[in-house]
């Protein structure tokens, strides 16, 4: 009786666990690539957003500036010197001593190991990749890859 116990006993075959193991493989060799490229999808639409906040951040510091709500230099173009002037603020014009600021935190550049980012001046050429140091008047990413839809994001 214990020998026929041992021969009946509910179990595995070989063959429904290599059939089980071929279904897997087959579809893990679909989900892979598609989850890479909803990684790459998530990263680019950060970096969309990111860029996208930094420069409305320049752009407001610009027209409050032209607008003579902060102080500025006469020569100066009225572009922030650094980002970090974003973010720590700066004092406006009047008799109250109130701080303006632009941004919480400098987001990162989510496509690059570092995260920083490339900085242009007003007077730098629009495709230069040196910054000129007098002000930032535009960013961009530092990574030489190409996104889903074929662009480099430098150049986004």
């Amino acid at each position: 009786m214990p020998l026929k116990r041992i021969f009946n006993a509910d179990g595995v075959t070989l063959i429904e666990l290599v059939a089980t193991m071929a279904i897997l493989s087959i579809l893990m060799t679909g989900i892979v690539p598609l989850s890479q490229v909803t990684y790459k999808r998530a990263k680019e639409i950060e970096l969309k957003q990111n860029l996208r906040m930094i420069r409305t951040a320049i752009d407001s510091y610009k027209k409050m500036g032209d607008d003579g709500l902060i102080p500025k230099e006469a020569l100066s173009s009225g572009y922030p010197e650094s980002l970090e002037i974003l973010v720590e603020g700066i004092p406006l014009k009047g008799p109250e001593s109130k701080k303006m600021k632009f941004l919480r935190r400098i987001p990162r550049d989510p496509v690059t190991e570092d995260g920083e980012w490339g900085l242009r001046s007003y007077s730098d050429d629009s495709d230069s990749d040196i910054w000129g140091g007098q002000d930032v008047y535009d960013i961009y990413s530092k990574s030489d890859r190409k996104a889903l839809d074929g662009s480099s994001y430098r150049n986004w």
